[in-house]
Protein backbone atom coordinates (compact mmCIF):
# COMPACT_ATOMS: atom_id res chain seq x y z
CA UNK A 1 0.00 0.00 0.00
CA UNK A 2 1.12 3.45 -0.73
CA UNK A 3 -0.75 5.77 1.59
CA UNK A 4 0.70 9.15 0.13
CA UNK A 5 0.05 7.85 -3.38
CA UNK A 6 2.20 6.12 -6.25
CA UNK A 7 3.80 7.10 -9.65
CA UNK A 8 2.46 6.87 -13.00
CA UNK A 9 4.79 7.87 -16.43
CA UNK A 10 7.05 9.51 -14.26
CA UNK A 11 4.61 11.94 -12.75
CA UNK A 12 3.46 11.87 -8.96
CA UNK A 13 -0.28 9.93 -8.56
CA UNK A 14 -1.92 11.40 -5.43
CA UNK A 15 -5.25 11.42 -4.35
CA UNK A 16 -5.91 14.53 -6.26
CA UNK A 17 -5.56 12.77 -9.48
CA UNK A 18 -8.50 10.61 -8.46
CA UNK A 19 -12.18 12.49 -8.36
CA UNK A 20 -14.83 11.97 -5.68
CA UNK A 21 -17.26 10.73 -8.61
CA UNK A 22 -14.56 8.37 -9.97
CA UNK A 23 -13.62 6.95 -5.76
CA UNK A 24 -17.58 6.65 -5.58
CA UNK A 25 -17.95 4.65 -8.97
CA UNK A 26 -14.85 2.64 -7.59
CA UNK A 27 -16.30 1.96 -3.96
CA UNK A 28 -19.91 1.18 -5.65
CA UNK A 29 -18.39 -1.18 -8.21
CA UNK A 30 -16.30 -2.93 -5.41
CA UNK A 31 -19.81 -3.28 -3.25
CA UNK A 32 -21.40 -4.98 -5.76
CA UNK A 33 -18.58 -7.30 -6.70
CA UNK A 34 -17.71 -8.10 -3.60
CA UNK A 35 -19.63 -6.93 -0.42
CA UNK A 36 -16.76 -4.81 0.75
CA UNK A 37 -18.14 -1.51 2.26
CA UNK A 38 -14.66 0.67 1.55
CA UNK A 39 -14.33 3.65 3.88
CA UNK A 40 -14.34 7.28 2.32
CA UNK A 41 -11.18 7.62 3.33
CA UNK A 42 -9.52 5.22 1.13
CA UNK A 43 -8.76 7.15 -1.73
CA UNK A 44 -4.75 6.65 -1.48
CA UNK A 45 -5.11 2.62 -0.94
CA UNK A 46 -6.77 2.66 -4.29
CA UNK A 47 -4.80 4.77 -6.07
CA UNK A 48 -1.70 2.81 -4.94
CA UNK A 49 -3.61 -0.37 -5.74
CA UNK A 50 -4.69 0.50 -8.97
CA UNK A 51 -2.53 3.11 -10.58
CA UNK A 52 0.09 0.56 -12.29
CA UNK A 53 -3.45 -1.09 -13.87
CA UNK A 54 -3.99 2.11 -15.17
CA UNK A 55 -0.33 2.45 -16.91
CA UNK A 56 -0.43 -1.30 -18.15
CA UNK A 57 -3.66 -0.14 -20.04
CA UNK A 58 -2.70 3.11 -21.25
CA UNK A 59 -4.98 5.07 -19.64
CA UNK A 60 -5.06 8.57 -18.37
CA UNK A 61 -7.57 8.64 -15.55
CA UNK A 62 -9.52 6.58 -13.08
CA UNK A 63 -12.76 7.36 -15.33
CA UNK A 64 -11.48 5.37 -18.21
CA UNK A 65 -10.31 2.73 -16.27
CA UNK A 66 -13.53 2.20 -14.58
CA UNK A 67 -15.03 2.10 -18.01
CA UNK A 68 -12.68 -0.66 -18.32
CA UNK A 69 -13.53 -2.65 -15.55
CA UNK A 70 -17.76 -2.48 -16.25
CA UNK A 71 -17.06 -3.47 -19.85
CA UNK A 72 -17.70 -7.08 -20.19
CA UNK A 73 -15.43 -7.89 -22.39
CA UNK A 74 -12.65 -7.22 -20.13
CA UNK A 75 -14.02 -9.62 -17.35
CA UNK A 76 -10.64 -10.72 -16.07
CA UNK A 77 -9.57 -7.22 -15.39
CA UNK A 78 -11.99 -6.65 -12.87
CA UNK A 79 -11.40 -9.91 -10.83
CA UNK A 80 -7.49 -7.79 -11.13
CA UNK A 81 -8.71 -5.14 -9.37
CA UNK A 82 -10.89 -6.67 -7.01
CA UNK A 83 -7.91 -8.78 -6.07
CA UNK A 84 -5.98 -5.53 -5.34
CA UNK A 85 -8.59 -3.77 -3.43
CA UNK A 86 -8.80 -6.92 -1.23
CA UNK A 87 -7.05 -7.44 1.93
CA UNK A 88 -5.52 -10.21 2.23
CA UNK A 89 -3.41 -10.13 5.43
CA UNK A 90 -2.79 -13.46 7.02
CA UNK A 91 -0.25 -15.82 8.96
CA UNK A 92 -0.38 -19.02 10.53
CA UNK A 93 -2.19 -19.79 13.98
CA UNK A 94 -3.66 -16.35 13.58
CA UNK A 95 -5.55 -15.91 16.98
CA UNK A 96 -4.12 -18.86 18.81
CA UNK A 97 -6.81 -19.34 21.53
CA UNK A 98 -9.34 -20.77 18.78
CA UNK A 99 -6.88 -23.56 17.89
CA UNK A 100 -6.47 -24.31 21.92
CA UNK A 101 -10.34 -24.51 22.05
CA UNK A 102 -10.16 -26.90 18.42
CA UNK A 103 -7.50 -28.74 20.25
CA UNK A 104 -8.92 -29.38 23.64
CA UNK A 105 -12.27 -29.20 23.36
CA UNK A 106 -13.78 -29.59 19.53
CA UNK A 107 -11.36 -32.71 18.70
CA UNK A 108 -11.01 -35.28 21.43
CA UNK A 109 -15.14 -35.58 20.80
CA UNK A 110 -15.11 -36.18 17.14
CA UNK A 111 -17.00 -39.31 16.41
CA UNK A 112 -15.09 -42.08 14.87
CA UNK A 113 -15.98 -43.36 11.02
CA UNK A 114 -17.50 -39.78 9.81
CA UNK A 115 -15.30 -37.33 8.05
CA UNK A 116 -14.55 -34.66 10.18
CA UNK A 117 -15.30 -31.62 7.86
CA UNK A 118 -13.57 -27.74 8.57
CA UNK A 119 -14.26 -24.71 6.31
CA UNK A 120 -11.64 -21.88 5.85
CA UNK A 121 -14.36 -19.43 4.38
CA UNK A 122 -11.81 -16.75 4.07
CA UNK A 123 -8.84 -18.54 3.51
CA UNK A 124 -6.53 -15.65 1.94
CA UNK A 125 -2.89 -17.44 0.71
CA UNK A 126 -3.91 -20.50 2.75
CA UNK A 127 -1.96 -20.20 6.16
CA UNK A 128 -5.67 -20.33 8.26
CA UNK A 129 -6.43 -23.60 6.01
CA UNK A 130 -2.85 -25.07 6.33
CA UNK A 131 -3.17 -24.13 10.25
CA UNK A 132 -6.48 -26.12 10.61
CA UNK A 133 -4.63 -28.98 8.85
CA UNK A 134 -2.19 -29.33 10.81
CA UNK A 135 -3.80 -29.67 13.88
CA UNK A 136 -6.18 -32.07 12.31
CA UNK A 137 -3.28 -34.18 10.71
CA UNK A 138 -1.63 -33.94 14.81
CA UNK A 139 -4.72 -35.01 16.81
CA UNK A 140 -6.96 -37.14 14.06
CA UNK A 141 -4.32 -39.32 13.32
CA UNK A 142 -6.58 -42.80 11.89
CA UNK A 143 -9.53 -40.34 11.58
CA UNK A 144 -10.85 -39.18 7.90
CA UNK A 145 -10.93 -35.17 8.01
CA UNK A 146 -11.31 -32.71 5.31
CA UNK A 147 -10.49 -29.02 4.85
CA UNK A 148 -11.41 -26.68 2.27
CA UNK A 149 -10.35 -23.21 2.09
CA UNK A 150 -12.03 -20.54 0.13
CA UNK A 151 -11.70 -16.92 -0.84
CA UNK A 152 -12.63 -14.60 -3.76
CA UNK A 153 -9.15 -13.80 -4.89
CA UNK A 154 -8.01 -15.49 -7.38
CA UNK A 155 -4.33 -14.34 -6.70
CA UNK A 156 -4.09 -15.41 -3.44
CA UNK A 157 -5.77 -19.25 -4.14
CA UNK A 158 -3.40 -19.76 -6.27
CA UNK A 159 -0.41 -19.02 -3.49
CA UNK A 160 -2.29 -21.04 -1.35
CA UNK A 161 -2.79 -23.98 -3.81
CA UNK A 162 0.86 -23.99 -4.23
CA UNK A 163 2.00 -24.36 -0.50
CA UNK A 164 5.45 -22.30 -0.23
CA UNK A 165 5.82 -19.43 1.74
CA UNK A 166 8.84 -17.34 3.16
CA UNK A 167 10.81 -19.10 5.83
CA UNK A 168 9.89 -15.82 8.06
CA UNK A 169 6.29 -16.77 7.95
CA UNK A 170 7.00 -20.29 9.94
CA UNK A 171 7.75 -18.36 13.05
CA UNK A 172 4.45 -19.07 14.27
CA UNK A 173 4.21 -22.43 13.73
CA UNK A 174 4.61 -24.92 16.81
CA UNK A 175 7.98 -26.67 16.44
CA UNK A 176 6.97 -30.32 16.68
CA UNK A 177 4.18 -29.13 13.85
CA UNK A 178 6.99 -27.72 11.63
CA UNK A 179 9.12 -30.54 11.59
CA UNK A 180 6.20 -32.58 10.80
CA UNK A 181 4.09 -31.08 8.44
CA UNK A 182 6.78 -28.50 6.54
CA UNK A 183 9.75 -28.43 4.27
CA UNK A 184 12.51 -26.66 4.30
CA UNK A 185 13.33 -25.25 1.02
CA UNK A 186 16.75 -25.67 -0.59
CA UNK A 187 18.74 -24.80 -3.69
CA UNK A 188 16.36 -22.60 -5.56
CA UNK A 189 14.23 -22.71 -2.94
CA UNK A 190 16.48 -21.54 -0.22
CA UNK A 191 14.67 -19.24 2.41
CA UNK A 192 10.88 -20.95 1.72
CA UNK A 193 9.47 -23.76 2.97
CA UNK A 194 6.98 -25.78 1.92
CA UNK A 195 3.52 -27.42 3.41
CA UNK A 196 4.73 -30.97 3.06
CA UNK A 197 2.69 -32.82 -0.12
CA UNK A 198 0.63 -35.29 1.85
CA UNK A 199 -0.94 -32.93 3.59
CA UNK A 200 -1.76 -30.10 1.22
CA UNK A 201 -3.35 -33.21 -0.90
CA UNK A 202 -5.87 -33.03 1.84
CA UNK A 203 -6.45 -29.32 1.62
CA UNK A 204 -8.77 -28.42 -1.30
CA UNK A 205 -9.32 -24.47 -2.32
CA UNK A 206 -11.83 -22.78 -4.42
CA UNK A 207 -13.26 -19.08 -5.48
CA UNK A 208 -16.40 -18.28 -3.60
CA UNK A 209 -17.69 -14.81 -3.44
CA UNK A 210 -19.70 -14.98 0.65
CA UNK A 211 -22.15 -12.24 -0.51
CA UNK A 212 -23.46 -15.08 -3.38
CA UNK A 213 -25.36 -18.09 -3.54
CA UNK A 214 -22.77 -20.76 -2.12
CA UNK A 215 -21.69 -23.50 -4.27
CA UNK A 216 -22.86 -27.19 -3.34
CA UNK A 217 -19.99 -27.56 -0.55
CA UNK A 218 -21.86 -29.63 1.52
CA UNK A 219 -21.59 -29.57 5.86
CA UNK A 220 -19.10 -28.92 7.93
CA UNK A 221 -18.23 -28.99 11.41
CA UNK A 222 -16.67 -26.27 11.71
CA UNK A 223 -16.06 -22.92 10.07
CA UNK A 224 -13.67 -20.71 9.96
CA UNK A 225 -15.08 -16.87 9.38
CA UNK A 226 -12.41 -15.23 10.39
CA UNK A 227 -11.65 -11.38 10.25
CA UNK A 228 -13.54 -10.88 6.27
CA UNK A 229 -16.99 -9.46 8.43
CA UNK A 230 -15.28 -6.30 9.25
CA UNK A 231 -15.45 -5.77 5.79
CA UNK A 232 -19.15 -5.49 5.33
CA UNK A 233 -21.68 -3.52 6.22
CA UNK A 234 -24.89 -4.85 8.75
CA UNK A 235 -27.23 -6.01 5.52
CA UNK A 236 -24.38 -7.65 3.91
CA UNK A 237 -23.12 -9.36 7.25
CA UNK A 238 -26.46 -10.64 7.56
CA UNK A 239 -27.02 -12.34 4.69
CA UNK A 240 -23.04 -13.98 4.72
CA UNK A 241 -23.71 -15.43 8.34
CA UNK A 242 -26.87 -16.84 7.10
CA UNK A 243 -25.18 -18.40 3.94
CA UNK A 244 -22.39 -19.25 5.75
CA UNK A 245 -24.47 -21.30 8.82
CA UNK A 246 -26.53 -23.04 6.67
CA UNK A 247 -23.29 -24.84 5.71
CA UNK A 248 -22.50 -26.13 9.19
CA UNK A 249 -24.13 -29.16 11.15
CA UNK A 250 -26.29 -29.19 14.51
CA UNK A 251 -24.13 -28.83 16.84
CA UNK A 252 -21.39 -27.34 14.39
CA UNK A 253 -19.15 -24.60 15.80
CA UNK A 254 -18.37 -21.44 14.17
CA UNK A 255 -15.56 -19.21 14.79
CA UNK A 256 -15.19 -15.81 13.99
CA UNK A 257 -12.23 -12.78 14.48
CA UNK A 258 -12.03 -11.56 18.34
CA UNK A 259 -12.84 -8.09 16.98
CA UNK A 260 -15.60 -9.02 15.25
CA UNK A 261 -19.71 -9.36 16.21
CA UNK A 262 -22.18 -11.38 15.18
CA UNK A 263 -24.75 -12.56 17.92
CA UNK A 264 -27.31 -12.05 17.74
CA UNK A 265 -27.32 -11.43 14.14
CA UNK A 266 -28.72 -15.45 14.03
CA UNK A 267 -30.85 -17.28 16.25
CA UNK A 268 -29.51 -20.59 15.24
CA UNK A 269 -26.42 -19.32 16.92
CA UNK A 270 -25.32 -19.41 20.78
CA UNK A 271 -22.11 -18.33 22.00
CA UNK A 272 -19.68 -20.78 23.99
CA UNK A 273 -17.04 -18.18 24.37
CA UNK A 274 -16.56 -14.23 22.62
CA UNK A 275 -15.77 -15.16 19.14
CA UNK A 276 -16.80 -18.49 19.42
CA UNK A 277 -20.31 -19.87 18.56
CA UNK A 278 -22.17 -23.20 17.97
CA UNK A 279 -25.19 -23.87 15.51
CA UNK A 280 -28.24 -24.91 17.93
CA UNK A 281 -29.23 -28.70 17.53
CA UNK A 282 -32.96 -27.57 17.32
Amino acid sequence: MFPSGSREGGRDLTASTLSDREFEQIRHLLYEQAGISLSPGKKALVIGRLAKRLQAHGLDSFGDYFSLLTDRRHGDELTTAIDLLTTNETYFFREPKHFEFLRQEILPKVRPGRTFRVWSAASSSGEEAYSIAMTLADALEGHPWEVVGSDLSTRVLERARAGVYPMPRAKDIPDPLLKRCCLKGVRSQEGSFAIDPDLRRRVSFLQVNLIEALPQLGEFDLVFLRNVMIYFDHSTKQQVVQRVVSTLRPGGTLFIGHSEALHPLNPALSVVRPSILRKRLS
